[in-house]
C-alpha cells in the first residue's frame, strides 16, 4: 500500500472494456525523509476521492481483487482518504 496525493484526473473515451464506467486518477506517491519519491500512477478510485486529497493506494493483485475479479487490467486502486499520518517525532497531515 502506498501513500499518495490525488493531483489529476484521466479521462479516457476509448478504453478496455473492463474499465467502462471507472473513474481514473492520477496520484503522486508521497515522499518521505529518507525515502525517494516514486513517480506518479493512474489509479481507479472506488471512493469518490478529489483532486487535492491523500489517499491510500493498492497495486498489482491487491488493486485487481479490490474491484472484485482479479483478471482486469487494473495495476493501481484508490482504497482509502488519509485524515491524518503519525510519524515518530513528527505529524504529517494531509496537507503537508
Amino acid at each position: 500500500m502506498i501513500i499518495g496525493q490525488v493531483i489529476g484526473n484521466v479521462w479516457a473515451t476509448r478504453k478496455h472494456e473492463d474499465l467502462s464506467g471507472s473513474k481514473l486518477m492520477i496520484v503522486e506517491p508521497r515522499a518521505f525523509e529518507g525515502h525517494r519519491q516514486p513517480y506518479p500512477v493512474v489509479a481507479v478510485d472506488l471512493i469518490g476521492a478529489g483532486v487535492g486529497e491523500t489517499v491510500l493506494v493498492v497495486s498489482g493483485s491487491s488493486a485487481r481483487l479490490s474491484v472484485g475479479s482479479g483478471n482486469k487490467p487494473i495495476d493501481h486502486v484508490i482504497v482509502g482518504i488519509v485524515d491524518q499520518v503519525d510519524l515518530p517525532d513528527r505529524e504529517v497531515g494531509p496537507t503537508s
